[in-house]
């Protein structure tokens, strides 16, 4: 199988796939590290209750949701929708019931507040 194909995502394929630490609440299944100037591509899993603080967008970020629920501060976006964020944009994210997401970003984003705890 190709470095870069992975199961179904569509119908759970996800679920038998190794993620690891990412932000508290939060972890990751890479499916391709940043490398020079390449996107990363990657699920995230939000446990219940997780967020990902204020961020700013250096790249474009495409979101397509796989399982749940994420949130942000336009709306709430449940399975199968698609979302788009430009360069320069910002918001925080988090998931109230927990989700999955495939996540494919141009550059990392530049965190702008840590959480408060």
């Amino acid at each position: 199988m190709p470095e870069t194909t992975r199961p179904s995502l569509t119908s759970g394929g996800w679920k038998q796939l190794p993620f690891e630490a990412f932000r508290e609440g939060v972890t990751i299944h890479w499916i391709h590290r940043f490398e020079g100037d390449q996107p990363g591509v990657a699920l995230l899993k939000y446990e219940p209750g997780a967020a990902v603080p204020r961020h700013r967008h250096e790249g474009l970020e495409t979101i397509l949701v796989l399982d749940g629920i994420q949130s942000d501060e336009t709306g709430d976006f449940d399975y199968g929708s698609y979302i788009v964020n430009a360069p320069g944009t910002e918001h925080s994210v988090w998931s109230a019931s927990g989700c999955v997401v495939l996540i494919q970003w141009d550059r990392p984003v530049t965190i702008l507040k840590e959480d408060m705890a």
